[in-house]
């Protein structure tokens, strides 16, 4: 089974680059589920009714999300919709849920995406929660978006779940990492997928205003990057009768 998993699509112009390019990606990859992060996808961050249907539109079977999953007023509604998700390890009584059950036919695919505690909001243990769901989980083929900040808080997420998941994916930094690897044999780990949006920019904004923040510590005004953009991602092979995941490749479309 061939998943695809897009690393956080930023504003406007990521969401209409991903429904220019999904299509043609998922021929060409002969991908049966797409998993897209969508918390930057709104105008400014956040994720809207609009910009979720953007990416469902586009060929999309299951959105993420992470810190920004509640930066819009709308998501209380949002997240009624079974297939787009929020940290599991939000406290529970919020709104949404943090995993997601894909019926594939063939297979089942469980999607849970999990934030990091480390210079992120202190949520519940992302390690004590994910122990606790997955003896609730039914099938070996488990996909872990885990939204962190922290490079050694993901990896140690990657080996604390070697084996026990079919893959942990980082997000959230929105720059792609080198280092996918298969631990133990089985568990698909890359640090972060990376970005979809404008490739000339600061984390997908405007250059100037972001650079002026640092250099001079005052409040500036983001806007989105007017830059062409670039999708940034992976491609996981795996055996769905176990989990077990047999390549993981990045992409890097521009």
């Amino acid at each position: 089974m061939n998943v695809l998993f897009i690393g956080d699509v930023v504003g406007t112009a990521g969401c209409q680059f991903v429904q220019e390019h999904l299509y043609n990606l998922k021929k060409k990859y002969e991908i049966d589920l797409t998993i897209i992060n969508g918390e930057n996808s709104a105008q400014g961050n956040g994720i809207t009714k609009f910009s979720a249907e953007q990416l469902f539109s586009a060929g999309a079977d299951v959105i993420t999300t992470g810190n920004h999953c509640f930066k819009r007023r709308e998501a209380l509604s949002i997240y009624e919709h079974e297939s787009i998700i929020r940290p599991a390890n939000y406290p529970e009584g919020c709104v949404g849920r943090g995993i997601c059950r894909v019926d594939c036919g063939r297979t089942q695919v469980a999607v849970i995406n999990l934030s990091g505690t480390t210079y992120l909001d202190p949520l519940d243990n992302p390690f004590t929660c994910i122990e606790t769901l997955l003896e609730d989980i039914d099938t070996p083929n488990i996909i872990v978006d885990f939204h962190a900040e922290a490079t050694a808080e993901k990896k140690a997420m990657g080996h604390f779940l070697t084996g026990r998941v079919t893959a942990v994916l980082g997000t959230h930094t929105h720059v792609q990492t080198a280092d996918e690897i298969i631990l133990g044999e089985h568990t698909g780990y890359i640090t972060d997928a990376g970005m979809t949006g404008p490739e000339l920019s600061i984390l997908g904004v405007e250059i100037q205003p972001a650079l002026d923040r640092f250099r001079f510590r005052f409040p500036t005004r983001f806007a989105e990057a007017q830059s062409p953009c670039f999708l940034n991602g992976v491609v996981l092979s795996f055996d769905e009768k176990y989990g077990k995941c047999m390549k993981i490749e990045r992409v890097i479309l521009r």
